[in-house]
């Protein structure tokens, strides 16, 4: 196995699995009596962010897995994205070019970014910045 380096939740007695309603409709008021296939919760994720607001929702049916590949690709995006004023795009994985944001005008993205590309007046891209 492998260390996990972030916070996880407990949640025997459901109070977040209710706060956040993650539980099917009709689940009851408490967790006392009730069997493992009862509090089946959706498949949710929830990325908070340093400033303790929630960054990103995914919420899957129970009867599909969720994404790892794409919850870390996200969790890159949010990270890349808070440290320069750049975007991703669709499908983006870490390395790929990245969409200058429009609040930064294109004198300060020649500074920021060095080179980059105008492909229309609001879209400019460039290679990812490094960390």
């Amino acid at each position: 196995g492998h260390s996990v380096h972030y916070p996880l939740i407990g949640d025997k007695d459901l109070k977040v699995a209710k706060l956040y309603d993650m539980l099917p409709g009709g689940a009851g008021e408490t967790s006392e009596g009730r069997t493992p296939a009862d509090n089946a919760t959706v498949r949710s994720v929830y990325v908070i962010g340093p400033d303790k607001k929630i960054k990103l929702v995914l919420t899957y049916p129970m009867t599909t897995g969720r994404n790892f590949d794409e919850i870390l690709r996200a969790v890159d995006s949010m990270q890349l994205t808070a440290k320069h004023q750049v975007a991703t795009p669709a499908n983006w994985k870490q390395g790929e070019d990245v969409i200058i944001t429009a609040a930064v005008s294109n004198e300060d993205a020649i500074k920021r970014f060095g080179a980059y590309e105008t492909i229309l007046p609001y879209l400019r891209k460039t290679k990812q910045p490094s960390a």
